[in-house]
């Protein structure tokens, strides 16, 4: 027998249990972004590598490292696509959405890919939410994203709330920063280098190439020496402009009663970020880690770097992975779902194979989920097959029941049974329970 072929190492299949997680977050999401005016848009898994190249930096580790780029039969360099801003932008000019009405407000969902060390939330192949508006340089553009990302949380944290009372979920905090302009971040690029020039022994080989090359990067290491260094180097000292779009984010993030903390040292891993920037983080030590599970920021160079008019833009991601993880933590490993199925149909004989299946087709068709339970078999183990698949109600056809015209419809919950009329209607009527009497004239 041949050797069976296993998933690549950073990949991994999502299973049935494991899935229901990620249609809680994905049906959480989508209500929060219709809420919020924010439309689907879906762009392709693979660029031209010299989109991210000018999009997202030439110096970054994602670019420099981590992109699986490949040519393609046409000679073409081609990149499988490591974040969405980039594409989003680039079908933001490719399709002038630009000469419609703005901003606009778009979200995007799907798979992204990086060549890195896998770690528990982190694969090659990953999948991410996010959002992007574009053609708004007003505060209330950044304030409006943040807030729909904590809105997000909340909703999810609410739902999690209702179907496992006393769920163990952590505390959320949006810390934010300014990273200032082309007016005001060039003296803080020289500060950051003559401090790190100055230090530079005590830095990772990677912080030594950065600092001459992207010595905001620096700021984003993770490596403890590192870390401790930085904690020393100078901070951001906005330009007027600057000054004053922060304050108003600030402010309007107290308005809409949205929690948050100013953190100078705040930076992120891409280029094309300009003034606010801002992640999402569990607070404290939690057995959900330390993970960031939400972070973006304001990009208002990006669309003319690639070729378009000069547009403000703002967005954020997160990865799913990591709140999946959160969501089953929190539900302590159980089902994200309510109980499963409102009914399962079993055959006793096989001449009733027939009529089950014509029968759970139509009340499919009537819109109800239902599982056919497709061999004959014996009534306990119909039973055990629908109480494994968490059904509420067990109908029963057997050759009894095809000379009455009737099934046997037992309701799981209630441990009762009652012989119902062999027909789609009649049997959502029952399932439906007693209807009111109608009034009297």
């Amino acid at each position: 027998m041949a050797e069976p072929i296993g998933a690549q190492r950073g990949t991994r299949d999502i299973l049935p249990p494991e899935i229901q997680a990620w249609q809680l977050m994905e049906a959480i999401a989508r209500d929060a972004f219709s809420r919020y005016d924010f439309a689907e848009i879906r762009i392709p898994a693979f660029e031209a590598t010299e989109l991210f190249a000018r999009g997202i930096g030439g110096e970054t580790d994602i670019v420099g490292k981590e992109m699986y780029t490949f040519t393609d039969r046409g000679g073409r360099q081609i990149s499988l696509r490591p974040e969405g801003t980039a594409g989003v932008v680039r079908a933001y000019l490719e399709h002038k959405l630009y000469a419609g009405p703005l901003p606009l407000k778009v979200w995007y969902q799907g798979p992204m890919f990086r060549y890195e060390r896998p770690q528990k939330g982190r694969q090659r192949q990953f999948h991410q939410i996010g959002v992007e508006v574009f053609g708004s340089a007003e505060p209330t553009a950044d304030a409006e994203a943040i807030a729909l990302a904590r809105d997000f949380y909340q909703g999810l944290f609410e739902e999690i709330s209702r179907r496992r009372p006393g769920a163990d979920l952590p505390e959320l905090v949006v810390q934010i920063n300014t990273l200032g302009d082309d007016r005001c971040r060039p003296a803080y690029r020289v500060s950051l280098q003559e401090y790190f020039r100055s230090h530079a022994s005590g830095y990772c080989e990677d912080c030594q190439r950065r600092m001459e090359t992207n010595p905001l990067r620096v700021l984003d290491c993770k490596v403890p020496s590192c870390e401790m260094l930085n904690g020393a180097a100078p901070t951001l000292e906005p330009c007027p402009d600057c000054q004053v779009h922060f304050d108003a984010v600030r402010e309007l993030l107290s308005a809409a009663e949205v929690p948050f903390e100013w953190n100078a040292r705040l930076v992120r891993g891409l280029d094309y970020y300009t003034r606010t920037v801002f992640e999402i983080v569990p607070r404290g030590a939690s057995k959900f880690g330390q993970s960031t599970v939400c972070a973006g920021g304001r990009y208002d160079r990006l669309v003319s770097d690639l070729g378009g008019p000069p547009t403000p833009a703002f967005g954020w991601a997160l990865g799913q992975e990591r709140v999946a993880d959160l969501v089953l933590a929190a539900l302590d490993d159980t089902s994200a779902t309510e109980a499963g199925l409102p009914l399962a149909v079993g055959p006793l004989a096989p001449e009733a194979t027939v009529q089950a299946f014509q029968l759970a087709l139509q009340l499919r068709r009537r819109g109800l989920a239902v599982a056919l339970l497709p061999q004959a078999s014996k009534p306990d183990k119909h039973l055990k097959a629908a109480v494994r698949l968490g059904a509420h109600y067990l109908a029963l056809l057997g050759a009894d029941e095809l000379a009455r015209g009737e099934v046997t419809l037992r309701d799981l919950h209630a441990r009762q049974q009652q012989s119902v009329a062999a027909s789609a209607a009649a049997l959502s009527a029952a399932m439906a329970g007693p209807q009111p009497a109608p009034a009297a004239p």
